[in-house]
């Protein structure tokens, strides 16, 4: 093993203090576990299962493990339940953005479903706004400690509801203040995003950003609906594509038109590993469909979905990687410049992340080996000419 080879392989303190990028995560699928038991105190929420934060984490983490895509989804009842007023939405926001910038994450784009978080007597408007709010006080508190990031909104519709033409009208408000795109989530059988074509049709003559869950719980179909239907920018998961990739037993692989058309035209792929781990969309880290297309070289990025329900964080997605792949800091920088690339901010802005922050954080890191401590020579002696 050559020093080169040493110095790329990142170690846990490397991976948390790279500069990272996430495209894909749930605002109400990232709370701190302490801060679910204030609010329901505060609020009134009487549903949570736990009241102790350490035994509530191990519940979330616990109900989430199931295999399941629905089962999966039915843990948000508890984080949106205390989601309910405006002094909570800044509270998460703010603390999602000191979370990630602790993480080592220097740009995030975070998604919420505006529509879920009415039954206080907000406005849409309010929630938005109060979002917003919290995501510019934790910008701030992370300057403070030391950290840089900044945090874009994706504001997402249910698919199994009908207002996603009114949020997608939402984003395009609110879109030069701290709104940068669309999504739609939600169990995906049943509900195919062509039944929200009124929303992606109104975002795509506005000239607007929009990312669609499609390829996770359900197939191919759901990836073809998204492009070719819809116009989907990105694509949150689709981690099925490796449905249309045959690889033959002699190593050769064989790429269908649906995924020839997704990696011909670099569309980014929001893979989240853990998260499909546990909703059965792959068995192992080892057997991720992500170690076929980063090597096929599809557009593809690392993302956490939701931190509380899969006990994760964007270091702990890249350690799992490292140790199933034999990752190194160069694929690290890879798969962030992916992720930057593929944000939904001005290009200059994306381009100036990339050189100016990102690369300059990585050829920091990989040129760390050349400066640890060599061995110590007390008690060699040479012989004085």
């Amino acid at each position: 093993m050559t020093s080169q080879t040493i110095a790329n392989t990142p170690t846990p303190d490397q991976i948390r203090r790279a500069p990272k990028v996430l495209l894909h995560d749930h605002l109400d699928g990232g709370l701190r576990p302490g801060t679910v038991v204030d609010l329901a105190r505060e609020t009134g929420y009487s549903q949570l299962p736990e009241t102790d934060p350490d035994k509530l984490a191990l519940w979330f983490r616990e109900a989430a493990d199931s295999g399941s895509l629905e089962r999966y989804l039915e843990t948000f009842s508890h984080t949106v339940g205390v989601m309910q007023t405006r002094e909570a939405l800044v509270r998460v926001a703010a603390e999602c953005a000191e979370d990630l910038a602790e993480d080592g994450v220097v740009y995030a784009e975070v998604r919420y479903a505006p529509e879920q978080h009415l039954e206080g007597g907000l406005t849409l408007e309010e929630v938005v706004e109060a979002v917003n709010e919290g995501f510019r006080l934790g910008e701030r508190r992370a300057r403070e400690n030391g950290h840089r990031i900044r945090i874009g909104a994706l504001l997402t519709a249910m698919r199994h509801a009908a207002r996603a033409l009114e949020i997608a009208e939402l984003a395009n408000r609110y879109r030069d203040l701290g709104v940068v795109g669309f999504d739609i989530a939600g169990a995906e059988a049943g509900y195919p995003p062509t039944r929200h074509l009124d929303a992606f049709e109104y975002l795509k003559r506005e000239n607007n950003h929009f990312t669609i869950h499609a390829g996770e719980a359900f197939g191919l179909p759901s990836i073809w609906q998204a492009l070719q239907w819809c116009g989907a920018d990105r694509l949150g998961h689709g981690v099925r594509i490796i449905d249309d990739i045959t690889v033959r037993d002699d190593g050769t692989v064989q790429l269908g038109r649906l995924a020839s058309y997704v990696r011909d035209k670099r569309i980014p792929l929001e893979m989240c590993p853990s998260s499909n781990l546990q909703t059965g969309a792959a068995s192992s880290y080892a057997e991720h469909p992500i170690g076929l297309l980063r090597r096929l070289h599809f557009r593809t990025t690392v993302n956490t979905d939701n931190r509380l329900m899969s006990h994760t964080s964007m270091s702990r997605e890249f350690e799992q990687l490292v140790e199933a792949f034999g990752y190194t800091l160069d694929d690290m920088q890879w798969f962030t410049v992916n992720a930057m690339k593929s944000a939904f901010i001005p290009f200059d802005e994306r381009l100036a992340m990339i050189n100016d922050v990102i690369k300059p954080g990585y050829a920091e890191l990989k040129s760390e080996w050349l400066f640890r401590q060599t061995p110590s020579t007390s008690g060699f002696s040479a012989e004085k000419g």
